[in-house]
């Protein structure tokens, strides 16, 4: 399993829209998160320069969005819906995404549940529940 660190995450990003500015080819990987950064013009200066991302700190008490963090979850959610797994997450998030009119407000719901299910996992030790988080999303598409 591919498991990049921070830094490689920060780097990734900041590439492609480095290249989406300078209207570069990008890999499959990098359009789908052209796409997201594009949704996303609040991030853009934080994107623009490489070395104040590697060395930004994003806290909790500072109360700002971690731009790649967000991002790599709106990533993380299209790979997930791309290759339904888990399965079903891929007709829940088309669902959700239907009732809240926009796939991007959709994905900002299935955040809280992936960030939840990765919350409950790391306090519990053990391995992420995928049909929970699954539910969770249904859930939020049934109401």
């Amino acid at each position: 399993m591919f498991q990049p660190s921070q830094h490689d995450v920060r780097r990734f990003f900041c590439e492609t829209r480095r290249k989406q500015v300078l209207a570069l080819p990008l890999t499959p990987m990098e359009a789908i998160a052209a796409d997201w950064i594009a949704e996303h013009p609040e991030y853009h200066a934080d994107l623009a320069d490489l070395d104040a991302a590697l060395a930004a700190s994003y806290s909790v008490e500072d109360g700002r969005t971690n731009p790649f963090l967000h991002l790599a979850m709106h990533l993380s959610i299209a790979e997930q819906c791309g290759i339904d797994q888990p399965t079903g997450i891929r007709p829940a998030v088309a669902l959700l995404a239907a009732r809240r009119q926009t796939l991007h407000a959709a994905h900002h719901e299935v955040m809280e549940c992936l960030g939840e299910m990765v919350w409950t996992s790391q306090r519990s030790g053990l391995p992420p529940d995928g049909q929970a988080y699954l539910e969770a999303v249904r859930k939020r598409a049934t109401r």
